[in-house]
């Protein structure tokens, strides 16, 4: 599989996370979700043109968006944490854990 099929899939596996949260609560409390959704918008800046940047600068395009994508989804993987949501904290590092894997690629 390709860098760039690679990366797609995160974002799909990133969205469909982000789509089973539902709405969640307001206020601060609403902050976990924001962070998740805040790392698909990152991501899905490159979805599209990611098949269509050159190999030798796939490094430094993917790079800041993987790893701004990564805190974002271990900062609402903290959240969940505190707020006692194991299983959506597990995911949320499972998710994280393939972006790290991917970075390690480039």
């Amino acid at each position: 599989m390709t860098i760039s099929d690679r990366y797609r899939e995160i974002t799909r596996e990133v969205r469909a996370f982000v789509t089973g949260l539902g709405e969640g609560e307001e206020g601060a409390e609403n902050r976990r979700f924001r962070e998740a959704g805040k790392a698909l918008a990152t991501l899905d800046e490159l979805r599209e043109a990611v098949g269509d940047i050159p190999r030798i600068k796939l490094e430094s395009s993917l790079t800041p968006v993987l790893l701004k994508a990564h805190q974002k989804l271990d900062q609402a993987r903290l959240l969940f944490e505190e707020a006692g949501e194991e299983d959506r904290a597990a995911k949320a590092w499972e998710l994280e854990q393939k972006i790290y894997r991917l970075l390690n690629d480039l």
